[in-house]
């Protein structure tokens, strides 16, 4: 008994030429193409509705935003380093820390007039769930900042092709 199967093709296969997809939009244009489709519209109509002075200042705050979105839609997210962003995820660390800080601040100062008759024990039971989001988001920031402590300091050198 022979189970072996042979297959015996005559047909030549015929090649196909498929369609390329497009090239996807970078996310920068896609977003200023979004926000135009959204802003130009709502500009339009609010401009007759307000009063004059208000009118023009909306429609240079429209032309202010097209021009900025439109350097923005320039820049090349691929061809930005691990080291350009440092700075900006050391602010955002510290902009966590602060504004949970902060937050808790205002909640305490609000605990405290609107019911002083209670331990301050008792006033965060009120209020538990607002205190533990800034807690969590003071963390959050300080893990952030932990993680940038750790990352290598120097600037990578970058290496010349002889």
């Amino acid at each position: 008994m022979n189970f072996e199967h042979e297959a015996n093709f005559q047909n030549p296969t015929e090649e196909f030429e498929f369609a390329q997809p497009p090239t996807p939009a970078k996310p920068l244009e896609l977003l200023r193409d979004t926000e135009a489709l959204l802003r130009r519209p709502t500009v339009a109509t609010l401009v007759p509705l307000l009063p004059p002075k208000w009118g023009k200042n909306l429609q240079a705050a429209s032309c202010v935003a097209e021009d900025s979105l439109k350097e923005l839609a320039e820049i090349e997210l691929e061809k930005i380093s691990d080291w350009e962003l440092r700075s900006a995820r050391i602010r955002v660390g510290l902009s966590f820390v602060g504004f949970g800080a902060l937050m808790i601040v205002v909640l305490l100062l609000y605990l405290t007039t609107l019911h002083p008759q209670l331990s301050p024990v008792e006033q965060i039971g009120l209020y538990w769930y607002q205190y533990v989001w800034f807690v969590c988001l003071g963390v959050a920031g300080m893990f952030i900042l932990g993680r940038e402590a750790m990352r290598p300091t120097e600037k990578p050198q970058k290496f010349n092709k002889r």
